[in-house]
């Protein structure tokens, strides 16, 4: 089978909902930054997924007098809780007191804990050989962004760190819950009732974190507010509907390649906004990122001399850091 072929299995609509999470949610780590300035994270959270969830409810009411009549609500509440509560809600928190650089390296796990999670308790299926040779390739890449672009000095503070592996996790038990839970033609519904779960799920952790006695609306800064409303339209409203749709059509891991792809857009945001400087040895860095979620894409398309030869002309350069 050739590549071009692998390729035709994925529709234009596939593709440009694959690159919507690729590029929207690897901008979400800075507006979660720019927002938990001014908002506790679990009070902007609650906020961003409750007001997305009831934008969504509405508009779909529109449509239909009972729009949520067809979903199964336990699967709908539990995704929710494990998706937009743990794993964005937790994400929020660790970057309380986690660089952004570590935060992208730990969820960069997502793609590997959905691989084992499916083979354990989900599809009984090993991951083939190149899908784990391609996700193995991108986790370099990854690390050698985060090392290479971000100061990681210092002692984190382990509850931060545990929440997002906690997130990683969570995330990647929803994603396959949610896979077997929804149908095509109730996506934009299940999204609704998933945020709304989530939404609240993250308001109950707001109080239980205290977050409500330290907040000081007056405090809020329009930066935070923007970044709140970017989360809400983008973030969750086209972000998360693009990856349910992307889940009843294509496999969960290689939707999961998500992960390993929004780091680099942080460091195409870093040269782009930040003025930051790209060297020879992060564009290599990043390719190895493509190439790797290249192979968990397309894996049943690229032929072992194809993937032997990069191999032979890319890390030689690479170890140089060329």
């Amino acid at each position: 089978m050739s590549v071009s072929s692998s390729i035709g299995r994925l529709s234009v609509g596939m593709l440009v909902a694959f690159a919507a999470i690729y590029f929207i949610w690897g901008t979400t780590y800075l507006a979660i930054a720019v927002a938990i300035q001014a908002i506790p994270p679990f009070i902007g959270g609650a906020v961003r997924f409750l007001l997305a969830g009831l934008a969504m409810y509405v508009w779909l009411r529109w449509r239909d007098p009972r729009p949520l009549a067809k979903l199964d609500l336990k699967m709908a509440a539990l995704t929710g809780v494990l998706l937009t509560g743990i794993g964005n809600g937790f994400v929020g928190w660790g970057q309380q007191g986690i660089p952004s650089g570590i935060a992208a390296l730990i969820v960069t796990a997502v793609p590997v804990i959905v691989l084992l999670l499916d083979w354990a308790f989900f599809s009984k299926r090993a991951p083939k050989r190149q899908a784990l040779i391609g996700t193995t390739i991108a986790v370099i890449g990854v690390v050698a962004i985060v090392t290479h672009t971000r100061s990681l000095s210092g002692e984190a503070n382990p509850f931060y760190v545990l929440s997002l592996v906690l997130a990683a996790v969570g995330w990647s038990f929803g994603t396959l819950v949610q896979k077997r839970a929804v149908q095509p033609g109730t996506v934009l519904s299940f999204t609704c009732a998933q945020m709304l779960f989530g939404g609240l799920f993250q308001l109950s952790m707001s109080v239980v974190d205290g977050e409500w006695v330290v907040f000081d609306p007056s405090a809020v800064t329009w930066s935070s507010v923007l970044a709140i409303a970017y989360l809400i339209v983008f973030g969750s409203i086209v972000g998360l509907n693009c990856y349910l749709y992307l889940l009843t059509r294509v496999a969960a891991p290689k939707v999961a390649t998500y992960a390993l792809v929004n780091p680099v857009v942080a460091l195409l945001l870093g040269a782009l906004v930040l003025n930051e400087r790209l060297t020879p040895l992060a564009v290599s860095a990043a390719a190895l990122v493509l190439v790797g979620v290249g192979l968990v894409l397309f894996q049943d398309g690229l032929r072992p001399s194809q993937l032997r030869s990069f191999v032979a002309r890319r890390l030689p350069a690479f170890a140089r850091g060329e």
